[in-house]
């Protein structure tokens, strides 16, 4: 089999399309990168997701453990402690193991016209169950780097938004949050990275893969033990990986220059070779 007749045969298999069946011997350099890269689009998606959800909550959490109330402050200081607290890895093992004490109840409905159906039995599932881990992990970590950025927001930048009259909603959507996330910006970014490299602890833990339809580190474990050679595999992972932390600095790069677009940015002089000659 050709390098390009593996690709169409194996490039989306991690979302349950091309052939089900893998290589089992005769196994090249392209069947293992075609098929570990068809695994990192999970490990993408659970990092998007996460990455998604988790920032409107961090932001959530980040008002209330600064809001005057105990009754609103108290929740999300404990929110924060427990996840940040506990290991990643744990936090895996103790959701699965509450997701399948839950009752097994479903709930069908029709919408336009298509039937649906949803179940607490789908929690178990690491498309479901360990994405809803990440949110909360990646929640709390963002949420004190957004608290931290909240307390360090200047008074005159609030001064002024009482000089100019706003309040509430306005105030927050046009001073405090974009002041706040030009701030936090940075350590966001490292917050980002880490939780794309977290996406590998899936893997182990005890959410299993619908259908053998497994991550990146799934498809490097499998030809490690078909090849007796980890050492291929693994540096594949390590390289995709690379490349998505690039394309990570990159993005989040670009979004930081937006959110510092109003400052003065530092003029580099373009290098010109001026040799002085001898007079």
């Amino acid at each position: 089999m050709s390098c390009g007749d593996t690709f169409q045969a194996y490039a989306f298999r991690s979302l349950g399309f091309g052939e089900r069946l893998l290589p089992k011997s005769d196994i090249t350099l392209c069947d293992q990168v075609v098929l570990i890269g068809s695994g990192l689009i999970w490990n993408i998606y659970f990092a998007a997701l996460a990455l998604l959800v988790g920032f409107f909550l961090a932001t959530a959490l980040a008002m209330a453990k600064a809001a005057p109330s105990r009754w609103i402050r108290k929740p999300a200081e404990w929110f924060i402690f427990v996840f940040r607290g506990s290991p990643l890895f744990i936090q895996f093992f103790l959701a699965y193991l509450v997701f399948v004490k839950l009752p097994k109840v479903g709930i069908e409905f029709t919408l336009l016209g298509i039937e649906f159906g949803a179940g607490t039995h789908w929690l178990t599932r690491a498309w479901l169950g360990a994405t809803i881990v990440l949110i909360f992990n990646t929640a709390a970590y963002t949420g004190e780097i957004f608290y931290g950025a909240l307390r360090s927001i200047p008074k005159g930048d609030l001064e002024a938004a009482d000089a100019y009259g706003l309040t509430g909603w306005p105030r927050f959507r046009r001073i405090v949050w974009p002041t706040m996330l030009r701030l936090a910006w940075p350590a966001y970014t490292n917050e980002a990275i880490f939780l794309f490299h977290a996406t590998t602890l899936v893997y182990f833990s005890g959410f299993p893969a619908r259908k053998q339809m497994g991550d990146a580190l799934y498809y490097a474990s499998y030809f490690a033990d078909k090849t007796f050679n980890p050492f291929v595999p693994y540096p594949i992972v390590a390289g995709f990986f690379i490349l998505g932390t690039l394309a990570i600095i990159l993005i989040f790069g670009r979004i930081g220059k937006r959110l510092n677009r109003h400052l003065p940015q530092i003029q580099r002089k373009r290098f010109r070779f001026r040799p002085q000659w001898i007079r």
